[in-house]
């Protein structure tokens, strides 16, 4: 059994093989300004698609604390996830969940007919992003990794 996603690099288009369906984009918080230049490039990217976005936080906590988040962290990543989802010219719906890791956190978020659309920085190293898209790959998800300069 092949559960191997599909990874593709900047793409020009979310559309799958030309046809113009349903699309559910997930896009990750993984920085305000990382996050930001994803949701603009979205707009592009989506254009004459029917796409719902889901802008999700993963809030990590260690296994031996209880699944509990606190008030200030919690409130923090609220804020940032409704201030990029106001400025968004897509309508974007933003959630936190909380998670062990956060792999499990998205595990939990993404369905067999999301796509994650995230961005990363160019360097000579793999960053956490691109190690987020490639385990996401391997669990069999639709990834899609823009490289923001």
């Amino acid at each position: 059994m092949d559960t191997r996603g599909e990874l593709r690099i900047d793409p020009g288009s979310l559309a799958s093989d030309g046809v113009a369906e349903d699309l559910e984009i997930i896009v990750p918080y993984t920085g305000w300004f990382l996050t930001r230049a994803v949701l603009q490039r979205a707009a592009a990217l989506t254009a004459g698609l029917n796409a719902k976005v889901m802008l999700v936080a993963i809030h990590t906590v260690p296994y031996p604390a209880p699944l509990e988040c606190q008030a200030a962290q919690h409130a923090y990543l609220v804020e940032q996830l409704v201030d990029l989802a106001g400025n968004c010219p897509l309508a974007v719906e933003p959630q936190v969940v909380l998670a062990r890791s956060r792999e499990d956190g998205f595990r939990h978020v993404l369905s067999d007919r999301s796509t994650v659309l995230m961005g990363t920085q160019k360097h000579w190293w793999r960053t956490q992003e691109e190690a987020l898209a490639r385990s996401l790959v391997r669990d069999g998800y639709k990834v899609a990794l823009l490289h923001i300069a």
